[in-house]
């Protein structure tokens, strides 16, 4: 890594946690949606999943719009687990690196992520660590639901680098998806595409 580095902010999915979105899409299948994923693309079209990550609707609203969509007889928590099944497990040896960065670097989570996820995030945590949530791994978490704006807007990055002031050239920013790069990259972060 650039000596220059002193900062880091860290995607969560794909990045430290594993994640598979085709697990999502088989379970949502299961339940009778065959085409979950270009309803997925048309509910990303109205807004449906970008207003959930931004905190824009509550959870009930965005498991109700979903519903929509399924069979009649279908319940809400089999909706929260087909939504939740894209979230796997977080390897031990990534919270052991981060447990080693932060001794020598700020570091930051930045996640695209909403309320049902983020409490199987921490269920998935459990099982690993003593730790109830990420919180103690980072020296801030920003979550965008909870901050009302997503990955790759510029207002996003712009927010967490004024909050902590850091020097965007003694930034690293690590994600998994290019767009999020190339928003990364709009600000003057550096960065990291990790594939």
């Amino acid at each position: 890594m650039d000596e220059s580095i002193e900062n880091i902010i860290f995607d969560l999915g794909g990045v430290i946690l594993n994640i598979d979105y085709q697990l999502t899409e088989n379970a949502f299948k299961s339940l009778g949606l065959k085409d979950f994923d270009s309803m997925y693309t048309q509910a990303a079209q109205s807004g449906l999943f970008d207003i959930y990550e931004k905190g824009d609707c509550s959870t009930p609203y965005f498991i109700n719009a979903l519903l929509d969509f399924l069979p009649p007889n279908t319940s809400a928590n089999k909706v929260v687990a087909a939504w939740n099944a894209m979230i796997l497990d977080f390897p031990i040896q990534s919270l052991e690196m981060l447990q080693k960065l932060k001794s020598n670097y700020r570091i930051f989570l930045l996640s695209n992520t909403n309320d049902i996820h983020l409490q199987a995030v921490n269920r998935s945590l459990n099982k690993v660590s003593k730790e109830k949530n990420l919180d103690p791994f980072f020296e801030k978490t920003y979550y965008s639901f909870e901050m009302g704006m997503r990955k790759p807007d510029a207002e996003i990055f712009t927010k967490v680098c004024l909050d902590n002031d850091l020097d965007l050239i003694k930034t690293l920013f690590i994600d998994d998806t290019e767009r999020h790069i190339l928003g990364a990259k709009s600000v003057g972060l550096n960065t990291h595409f990790l594939t």
